[in-house]
């Protein structure tokens, strides 16, 4: 038993399991924005869970506890604009279930308590930074690194976390001046956002995208710097993002193999938010209704699973 701590000699004599979800809340600096921004952290765990409460939601994790033994791969999850990484919860403690590490960021200033960034050039490049330095905390933290693969990473995002996610993997969006000329008005961004260049994080190795806005990616060099599997779920009635962008991206998008793209029969853009607790459900309004006849419930509990299985297959092992 030389070399081994306690828990590593019951893992290795009662062969446990780890079935439980441990979750950690973490604060992460941006040192040149000089800013810090907040991550949800949920991951597999030997110590039992309870049921606990993040304000509203409810949730049965294990708070601050080790994460058990293993090599997993880690999952960002970005929201949308001025949303939180709590819609998004089922989908995180399915993964964390399920043997992966799934980091939720709460973006600065463009998050349900702080959305004064919103439409401004600096929201996404922020967005983006808030995405590489979560990884390379994550990558470098005692408790997490030696569990972690860390050249595996899987991105999900939703609405613009949808668009930062693609931009991550390869995407270069077309100019301001020729989405205003094709689509007209647009949404979530400053007049300059897409007129930079953007850098590829190659330590992502696949993304999960929810209501894309595909007319950001429509020009003829959108696509071609993608080389890793892309999952795509858009929503037959998105209010917000009109047929005209999905067909132009689908005809960009049928030259690479890569790109997986599913209309959601009847969803709208809030159905891929996680269902709402019944006591806040009237509160929030908006996101929380569906087009007549989409189960919200019963979307997600196939969506998770649909998730979990294209990570499986499409990002290399997890241990």
């Amino acid at each position: 038993m030389t070399g081994l701590n306690g828990r590593q000699i019951i893992n290795k004599y009662f062969k446990m399991t780890a079935t439980f979800i441990g979750s950690k809340q973490l604060t992460i600096k941006d040192e040149l924005k000089a800013i810090s921004f907040s991550v949800l952290v949920q991951y597999p765990t030997y110590v039992p869970s309870k049921p606990t409460a993040f304000g509203p939601y409810i949730m049965d994790v294990s708070v601050n506890s080790d994460i058990a033994d293993g090599n997993f791969s880690l999952i960002i999850i970005s929201h949308g604009t001025g949303g939180s990484p709590m819609l998004y919860r089922t989908i995180s403690l399915f993964l964390a279930k399920n043997g992966y590490v799934a980091a939720m960021i709460e973006h600065y200033g463009n998050n349900r308590l702080n959305n004064e960034l919103e439409g401004k050039n600096e929201n996404f490049v922020n967005r983006l930074r808030h995405i590489t330095l979560t990884i390379d905390y994550l990558f470098s933290a005692k408790e997490f690194a030696k569990c972690l693969q860390n050249d595996n990473v899987a991105v999900i995002g939703h609405s613009i976390g949808a668009n930062t996610a693609l931009v991550l993997a390869g995407g270069e969006p077309i100019s301001y001046s020729d989405y205003r000329r094709q689509f007209g008005q647009t949404i979530h961004m400053g007049e300059e956002t897409y007129e930079m260049s953007f850098n590829i994080d190659n330590r992502i190795k696949a993304v999960v995208l929810f209501a894309l806005t595909p007319g950001w990616f429509t020009g003829d060099n959108s696509l071609k710097n993608i080389n890793i599997p892309v999952l795509i779920y858009n929503a037959e009635k998105d209010d917000y993002i009109p047929d005209k962008q999905v067909k132009s991206f689908l005809e960009i998008a049928k030259t690479n193999p890569l790109i997986d793209f599913k209309i959601v029969k009847d969803a709208g853009h809030f159905s891929f938010l996680s269902p709402f607790p019944v006591i806040i459900k009237d509160k929030v309004g908006l996101a929380a209704r569906d087009p007549e006849g989409f189960n919200r419930e019963n979307f997600h509990n196939l969506l998770q699973t649909e998730i979990y299985n294209f990570l499986n297959n499409r990002v290399i092992a997890r241990r």
